[in-house]
């Protein structure tokens, strides 16, 4: 008996556990699209490529496995490469699959045929053709193993359209999967790592998208609440502890030196808790190299100048911190004045939250998605001027409950990334938050979920113009230029696709147009002007600063 090399893909894919594929197929993978036909996987049809690389990305983001985002050779690979981009800078696992040329013109010029695997070399973990039908399993299982094993991020599978289509042995079976635990730190690095706690008068945590990751949320309480280190955290690790935790400082990576800042000023010891480099310039909490650095992860880090490490605590995160804080055991928990910062952010979103100007402030945009939105309840901010107010102010309890990029930090990804959160969670209430100039990108998947039937909320916060670089080129150069545009009816452009479209024309319509539309099963896109003209403000307000308390 045989089969197709693509039935056999598909068989290992429903080994590695794959709910969804994510694509537009091509006249070189349609026997791999047909295949999925009887399979438990469903294939998500989509109107772009890129946007399925961004469906995939944010599921595997928040399942911790690698869904598979799907596209024929030439064009259709190359428009995955964002996502794809995007899923490695910000450790998330992902698996890209194409066609490719078969190999009998795959030495020559020849149509559509363009060499992908060095295209996607420097954006993966591993980038491979696959060289026989035979050899699918093995590659398969090392594509999903490299993907999946920490540090995260993405794989790309290039599959010749001869092999695809070719016959195998029936027998031919997908591989066992092995699971790799992490290790536990030695006992010598917890002790030294003590030691310099014990040493610090000063410590302060600060935890990253790897804590979130893991889960490591009880972990870091216990440890704050056993030792009285206050928390800071980045974008990515928003809410791994809890903004309304006592010891909690809030999200650190805004433009300007930020209440939570004054904590990093003033820290002799910083307890880098799944901290990535990426997400956020050591240079800008130890801009002398001077503070003393323990870094715990999964593995070691990354070299830079501004975070020389002088202990690493390597494996379990959660583990290494019930190690730690069982290693200081016995000492008094430290009284700080650092945790009044996030205090001082509560207070400045309480002030705006009754705010009824319009445009709306950005202030009670947040406040109203905040109010709209339970603990668990997940929010995508999108690249823009909306990433600076979420990221600083959302208030966020849980890990992955307010999803950003801060890796590559491209445009785009909200819109699309909500429809792979919902199949991720689909008892969350999703909501895609974005600029209208993000929105736009990836618009054209609302069609997508409605005739996919996935329930989708989008506000869409309006100022007719890329406002990130505008407030960038007002600071800097006193003057901005390009940066404006027209936008059309958004309302009239959400119902053309079978979806409602509701604008905001007074301050008290949007926290009921919220929960209304995060209550719909359909396709819902909220229409918000946002008076950007606080930007300026704000920024010139934390310029000032001197000391926060």
């Amino acid at each position: 008996m045989s089969a197709t090399a693509a039935q056999l893909l598909v068989r290992c894919l429903e080994q590695e556990g794959v709910e969804y594929v994510f694509g537009i197929p091509g006249e070189e993978n349609i026997h791999f699209v047909q295949a999925l036909e009887d399979s438990p996987i469903r294939y998500v049809l989509v109107r772009h490529e890129q946007a399925a690389s961004f469906m995939a990305e944010m599921y595997g983001r928040l399942t911790q496995r690698a869904a598979v985002c799907s596209a024929t050779l030439g064009p259709g690979a190359i428009n995955l490469q964002l996502g794809v981009a995007d899923a490695t800078t910000n450790s998330t696992p992902l698996v890209a699959i194409s066609a490719q040329v078969g190999r009998d013109r795959s030495y020559k010029e020849s149509h559509q045929g363009v060499d992908l695997v060095p295209m996607f070399d420097p954006i993966t973990k591993w980038s491979a053709l696959v060289p026989t039908p035979e050899s699918l399993p093995e590659i398969v299982r090392k594509a999903f193993k490299t993907a999946q094993t920490e540090r995260p991020g993405a794989v790309y599978l290039a599959i010749p359209e001869d092999i695809e289509s070719a016959d195998v042995d029936e027998a031919l079976a997908p591989l066992r999967i092995d699971r790799v635990r992490p290790n536990e730190p030695t006992d010598g690095q917890v002790a030294r790592a003590a030691e310099l706690l014990r040493a610090a008068k000063h410590p302060i945590v600060l935890a990253g998208h790897g804590a979130a990751r893991e889960g490591t949320t009880d972990e870091l309480v216990r440890f704050a609440e056993a030792t009285g280190i206050p928390v800071a955290t980045t974008f990515h690790g928003k809410g791994v502890f809890p903004d309304d935790h006592p010891l909690g400082l809030g999200a650190v990576g805004f433009m300007r030196h930020d209440y939570v800042n004054f904590g990093f000023d003033a820290a002799d010891l910083v307890l880098a808790v799944g901290y990535e480099l990426q997400e956020f310039d050591p240079q800008k909490i130890n801009p002398d190299g001077d503070t003393t650095i323990v870094h715990v992860h999964r593995f070691p880090a990354e070299v830079d100048r501004n975070y020389p490490v002088d202990v690493g605590l390597h494996g379990s995160i959660g583990r290494s911190l019930e190690l730690l804080r069982e290693a200081v055991n016995g000492a008094e928990p430290r009284q700080s004045d650092l945790p009044k910062a996030a205090g001082l952010l509560h207070e400045e979103l309480a002030q705006h939250a009754d705010d009824d100007r319009v445009p709306l402030a950005p202030q009670r945009v947040v406040a109203d998605t905040r109010a709209a939105l339970g603990r668990d309840d997940i929010v995508l901010a999108d690249t823009g001027a909306v990433k600076m107010w979420m990221a600083r102010m959302y208030p966020t309890y849980a890990a992955n409950t307010c999803l950003l990029s801060n890796g590559l930090s491209t445009m785009g990804f909200a819109v699309p990334g909500a429809l792979g959160a919902k199949l991720a969670r689909p008892d969350a209430r999703i909501l895609a938050a974005t600029g209208d100039g993000a929105f736009l990108m990836h618009a054209q998947e609302l069609e997508t979920a409605v005739r996919e039937q996935i329930p989708l909320c989008v506000l869409v916060w309006e100022d007719d113009g890329y406002g990130l670089i505008e407030w960038k080129m007002e600071m800097e150069l006193g003057t901005s230029s390009s940066v404006k545009f027209g936008n059309p009816d958004v309302v009239a452009f959400a119902e053309s696709f079978g979806g409602t479209g509701v604008r905001i024309t007074q301050a008290d319509q949007l926290l009921p147009a919220l929960q209304k539309g995060l209550a719909s099963d359909g396709v819902t896109v909220i229409a918000c002007p946002v008076d950007y003209g606080e930007n300026l403000r704000l920024t010139d307000r934390l310029g000032e600063l001197e000391e926060p308390f």
